[in-house]
C-alpha cells in the first residue's frame, strides 16, 4: 500500500481518533479491538522462506471463528510444496440471489527487515510521535487487517448487505519468484473467490509535504513486469591481445541503446481521467501539461514537460531499465561471457512479444540475445471506470475529505491485481488511509504508518466496503 499522504480532514473525524502525541490508551473500544489484531498480524513474521504467512492466516482465521464464522465460511489454503505460504478466504453471506459478490483483497506477506539495519525490531510494534514502526504497519497489513477487522464488526452487529463480501488475504506479493497466493486461487479456485470486482492496495492519498491533502487516488489498472536478460558472447582469450569483438563491450552498447530508447506514449480512459483532473487541481505549469496532454495525447510539447517528472513520464509509456548486470571470468581473459537484466514495466494491454521486439529493434545488433525471465506475469488490463464502483467511493472521500478531490490512477508499479483481472475479475486500488511523501519507509528502513491514517483510513474502508455491498 503505502501511499503519499495528507492531513486535510475534518475536525470532526479527527476527533475520534488519538491526537499525534497520545498514545493507543486513548483509543475508542472498538479502535482498541482492531489495534489487537493488527498488533499480532504485523508482529507476525511473514517474510518469504524467513517466517509463515500460514500462521498468520489461521490466526485471522481464528478471530473470524470466534465472532461467529462458520467453518464453511472459512477456506485456509496452502500447497505441500509451499506449507508456510498459505492463506485464507472468508465469505460473508449476502440477502440477495442476484447482486454479485464483491472480493477484498490484501496480501500479508511483507518484505525482509534485518534487525541491524533497523532503528527499532522490524517485528514489535512501536508507537512514536503519532506513528506506529514495523515491517508491514502499511504494506500491506493495514489493510488487510482493516478488512478482517470489518468483516468481524459486520458478523457481531447482524449486518446483512445485499451482496455477498468475500475475503482474500495472500502470500507471495512481495517476492517474483515466490508461490503466490492470489495467482493460485485465480488458477485453481476460481469460484471461491469470484465477484463483480474487487478491492485491492494501491490507492490513497497524496500530500504536498507539507499537511495539505492534494487529492485521494483510486488505482484503475497496473503496469504488468516483466524482466529480460541480455547477453552477448565470444570465444574470449587472453587479454594481452585484446580483439574488437569484447562480449563487455557489446553489451555496454546494447545497454546505451535501452537507455536512449523511448516507447511511445500511450493513454488509457484512467490516465488520460488521471492527468485531466489531477492536472486541473494544479496552477503550475506541470499542471497545464497534464491538462494539455488529456485533451491531444499529440501534443509533443506538453509531452516533453511532463517528461521531466518521472513518475508521469512512466504513466505515459511502457518504460524498461537495466537493473542487473555480470560479465567476465577472470582478470587477465578477454570475457566469453556478459550478462544483463532489463527490468520492464509494460503498458497495459502491451505483450512480452512486443516489448522483446521493440527491445530488439532498438538494440539493432543480432548478437546481442534478449530472453524472457519467468515467471511471465499475464497481460495488464485496465478495469473499466465503472460508476458503481467509483461513484460510492467519491461521495466518500468527499464525506470524508470536504474539498479533495478523487482521481483515478494507473499504478507504474504492481499488485496481485494482475491475477485476478487475468480471469475478469476487475481490480481497483481503494483511497482512505494516507502516508508521507519520502514513502514512510515502505520496503525500506524504519516503515510506518501514521496512527491517524490507519484509524481514518479504517472508517472510509469500512463505510465504503459498506456501500458496495449495500448494491444490488
Amino acid at each position: 500500500m503505502g501511499r503519499l499522504a495528507g492531513a486535510l480532514i475534518g475536525a470532526g473525524l479527527l476527533a475520534a481518533v488519538p491526537a499525534a502525541a497520545q498514545e493507543s490508551a486513548a483509543l475508542r473500544p472498538d479502535q482498541a479491538k482492531f489495534f489487537d489484531l493488527y498488533k499480532e498480524l504485523v508482529e507476525t513474521n511473514t517474510v518469504v522462506n524467513v517466517g509463515s504467512c500460514t500462521q498468520a492466516a489461521e490466526q485471522i482465521a481464528a478471530r473470524l471463528k470466534a465472532a461467529g464464522f462458520g467453518a464453511d465460511q472459512l477456506t485456509l489454503f496452502s500447497t505441500p510444496e509451499h506449507p508456510k505460504d498459505g492463506g485464507l478466504v472468508a465469505v460473508y453471506p449476502g440477502t440477495s440471489k442476484t447482486a454479485k459478490p464483491i472480493l477484498l483483497l490484501a496480501h500479508i506477506d511483507v518484505v525482509a527487515a534485518k534487525r541491524e539495519d533497523w532503528v527499532r525490531d522490524p517485528f514489535k510494534l512501536v508507537e512514536e510521535k503519532g506513528y506506529y514502526y514495523a515491517r508491514g504497519t502499511a504494506d500491506d497489513k493495514a489493510m488487510a487487517a482493516i478488512f478482517a477487522d470489518a468483516l468481524i464488526r459486520f458478523r457481531q452487529s447482524g449486518y446483512k448487505p445485499k451482496r455477498t463480501i468475500k475475503l482474500a488475504l495472500t502470500c507471495g506479493e512481495e517476492t517474483t519468484w515466490a508461490f503466490n497466493g492470489a495467482q493460485w486461487l485465480a488458477n485453481n479456485k476460481r469460484d471461491l473467490i469470484d465477484a463483480e470486482f474487487a478491492l485491492n492496495e494501491g490507492g490513497g492519498g497524496n500530500t504536498d509535504g507539507h499537511g495539505k491533502l492534494l487529492n485521494q487516488e483510486m488505482q484503475v489498472g497496473e503496469k504488468a513486469v516483466i524482466n529480460f536478460r541480455l547477453e552477448t558472447s565470444n570465444p574470449g582469450g587472453h587479454s594481452s591481445i585484446p580483439v574488437p569483438d569484447n562480449a563487455i563491450y557489446e553489451l555496454s552498447v546494447a545497454l546505451a541503446k535501452v537507455r536512449g530508447y523511448e516507447f511511445p506514449l500511450e493513454m488509457t480512459d484512467t490516465t488520460r481521467a488521471f492527468f485531466a483532473k489531477a492536472g486541473a487541481a494544479r496552477g503550475d505549469a506541470l499542471g497545464k501539461a497534464m491538462v494539455a496532454i488529456a485533451a491531444n495525447p499529440a501534443d509533443r510539447q506538453a509531452e516533453q514537460l511532463l517528461n521531466t517528472d518521472r513518475i508521469y513520464h512512466s504513466m505515459l509509456r511502457t518504460t524498461c531499465v537495466a537493473t542487473l548486470i555480470e560479465g567476465g571470468h577472470a582478470n587477465n581473459a578477454l570475457p566469453q561471457r556478459a550478462t544483463a537484466n532489463v527490468n520492464c514495466r509494460m503498458f497495459p494491454g502491451r505483450t512480452v512479444e512486443e516489448t522483446q521486439a521493440a527491445l530488439a529493434a532498438a538494440i539493432g545488433d543480432p548478437k546481442v540475445t534478449i530472453t524472457p525471465v519467468p515467471p511471465i506475469r499475464p497481460v495488464a488490463k485496465a478495469p473499466p471506470l465503472d460508476p458503481k464502483v467509483i461513484g460510492p467511493a467519491e461521495k466518500l472521500v468527499a464525506q470524508y475529505f470536504p474539498g479533495v478531490p478523487m482521481v483515478p490512477s494507473m499504478s507504474t508499479g504492481a499488485t496481485d491485481g494482475i491475477f485476478l483481472e487475468a480471469v475478469g475479475i476487475p481490480v481497483y486500488g481503494v483511497p482512505g488511509p494516507w502516508g508521507d511523501p519520502d514513502g514512510n519507509g515502505v520496503h525500506g528502513l524504519n516503515e510506518r504508518i501514521e496512527v491517524r491514517s490507519l484509524y481514518v483510513g479504517r472508517d472510509y474502508l469500512f463505510d465504503l466496503v459498506k456501500a458496495y455491498a449495500g448494491q444490488q
